[in-house]
């Protein structure tokens, strides 16, 4: 399997940096659609479990949007073969104190194109 062929790293990168600029605008729309619209899609977050798109797009309309903004520090995105990819970061935000966040996201490339299939959030120290 290759790791990390050129043009597969740059599409999961950009489907990533998407996400992003979508979760720190509060842009739904393009949250819901960078999500796998299946049941099987899932997303741990920092208090909620979320099971299928309906969860996970239910979270994101009821969510309140004046904590979204957030810096981020190191940013790993790996993929494996063609259709498959991983995205990992650091976040930080103002409401969080000395808390560090963490996201990680699994990218599977679909007949619609790259979507997240899992994601989990979480946040040490404080």
């Amino acid at each position: 399997m290759e790791i990390n062929i050129p043009e597969v790293l740059a599409e999961v990168t950009a489907a990533h940096d998407r996400y992003e600029a979508a979760l720190t605008t509060n842009d739904v729309d393009v949250l819901n659609e960078l999500f796998w619209t299946n049941d099987l899609t899932l997303r741990y977050g920092i208090g909620e479990n979320l099971y299928g798109h309906d969860q996970i797009a239910g979270f994101r309309a009821a969510r309140d949007p004046s904590d979204v903004a957030r810096t981020t520090g190191p940013v790993i995105v790996t993929t494996y073969g063609r259709d498959f990819g991983t995205a990992n970061l650091e976040f930080y935000r103002e409401s969080m104190g000395d808390g560090t966040g963490r996201q990680s996201q699994s990218w599977a490339r679909m007949p619609e194109g790259w979507r997240i299939v899992a994601a989990h959030v979480s946040v040490i120290g404080k």
